[in-house]
């Protein structure tokens, strides 16, 4: 499959160079072109735009910010679809959007196109490692179709059910992953208010119940915080207020999610959004 690839972002970079390495041909678009050089120099080749893009490729690739850069990725004047392609696309949506505005993008393909919306966790560390897990919503064997693909990045894709389900999961993952790095966080301040030396809360807590991956990387992060982010805050918050757009419409009661959605809403009204988040410490400590 001739590969295309969209979004080229602290995410896309290590994502395509792994494609690279593993052999694929591969395509690519990002909207500051300069951004694509690297990609360039290792064989990728670059097109000025997303039409271009699907106009040479079988399965183009999104790693987006939003649902507004994906429509416009996707059905922009200069979009996916204006390839009008004789040959289908599938459409594989690493983006982390609302299930229902993928639902709707999808339904809005031209016929014979498909739409795997395929979210992903792990972070930077998991895309330069290819061990990022992929939670993917689409018809099934679209999903058996691109798995050769995706684990070039990926050492699990699971195919939760239809369109949509992808990105459900997906929130079900921020909203454990948020609340865990915030329970970290307070539990540093705590152990720190006490004198208790923070830096061996991994060591003490290992193979206990609060010992969790995400325990042993975020207190050395929170105590040397990072200038470069692998996870920032206003990506996590748009997350959180995906979920709560989520939870409103099924009526479904999630007093945690609600509480830390508040915390980084205050977080980024400090001007840390573009900050690792790991940086909300810092709003904790006062």
């Amino acid at each position: 499959m001739r590969i295309g690839f969209a979004g080229i972002g602290l995410m896309g970079l290590p994502m395509c160079r792994r494609l690279l390495q593993a052999g694929h041909q591969l395509a690519v678009w990002n909207r500051s072109q300069a951004k694509t050089a690297p990609l360039a120099a290792a064989g990728a080749t670059v097109y000025d735009s997303p039409q271009a893009l699907a106009a040479h490729t079988d399965v183009v690739i999104l790693c987006l910010f939003d649902a507004n850069a994906v429509a416009e990725v996707v059905f922009g004047k200069h979009g996916l679809v204006q390839a009008q392609k004789k040959t289908a696309i599938t459409v594989v949506d690493h983006s982390s959007i609302a299930p229902q505005r993928t639902q709707a993008l999808a339904k809005q393909l031209p016929a014979g196109w498909h739409w795997v919306d395929a979210p992903v966790s792990g972070g930077t560390a998991g895309a330069e490692a290819g061990t990022l897990a992929i939670m993917a919503g689409g018809a099934a064997e679209q999903v058996e179709r691109i798995r050769p693909v995706l684990a070039a990045y990926a050492a699990q894709v699971t195919h939760m059910g239809a369109v949509g389900a992808g990105q459900v999961t997906k929130l079900c993952n921020q909203t454990i992953v948020t609340a865990t790095i915030t329970a970290i966080a307070e539990a540093m301040c705590l152990a720190q208010d006490a004198n208790v030396e923070v830096a061996k809360l991994p060591e003490a807590l290992a193979g206990g119940w609060a010992d969790s991956v995400l325990l042993q990387e975020f207190v050395s992060r929170m105590l040397h915080l990072p200038e470069q982010p692998t996870a920032t805050v206003q990506t996590m918050l748009k997350d959180l207020n995906t979920i709560a757009e989520l939870a409103q419409t099924q009526g479904t009661a999630m007093p945690v999610s609600h509480a830390v959605q508040q915390l980084y809403q205050i977080v980024q009204r400090q001007g840390l959004g573009s900050q690792d988040v790991s940086h909300i410490i810092q709003t904790l400590k006062g």
